[in-house]
């Protein structure tokens, strides 16, 4: 990590990657977690351009429900998350932090070597049993490549 301090793996929203990677998954409705450090880097993904963060950023237009409007770059965003989530700690977030949130984290998992047709299961296993919403944000996944 950058400056010593990584993820908890036990704290919420914290997904371990089969390589080790730590991703932190939420959801921006709620508040911040107040203990902990902060991400290095952030994926947004939401339909709207969010707040400004004083950490490192990168927005998804990506509205609820749905998938990414610009899926080209949401691959590219995402590979760029795993990248640095080798060394950095790297957040993943939408509304709620389940569909959006859970799609995008399936994909880090795929890119970490995951079966794309195991990897909805993979983040409902280690993340959050409800993650991934839709029957098209599961084919998106299984689609990933």
């Amino acid at each position: 990590m950058t400056d010593d301090e990584e993820w908890d793996e036990g704290a919420s929203g914290v997904l371990r990657l089969p390589s080790g990677r730590l991703v932190r998954g939420r959801g921006l409705l709620r508040p911040h977690p107040a203990d902990g450090p902060l991400p290095a880097y952030g994926v947004y993904l939401l339909g709207r351009q969010p707040p400004s963060f004083p950490w490192d950023f990168d927005w998804i237009r990506w509205p609820d429900f749905r998938l990414p409007a610009d899926r080209e770059r949401a691959r590219d965003v995402l590979a760029e998350a795993w990248q640095r989530a080798a060394d950095q700690r790297v957040e993943v977030a939408c509304g709620g932090g389940r569909g959006r949130t859970g799609t995008a984290l399936a994909c880090l998992a795929v890119l970490d070597g995951v079966p794309a047709e195991e990897a909805v299961a993979y983040v409902r296993r280690h993340y959050d049993r409800r993650a991934v919403e839709t029957p098209w944000q599961r084919r998106y996944v299984r689609r990933f490549s």
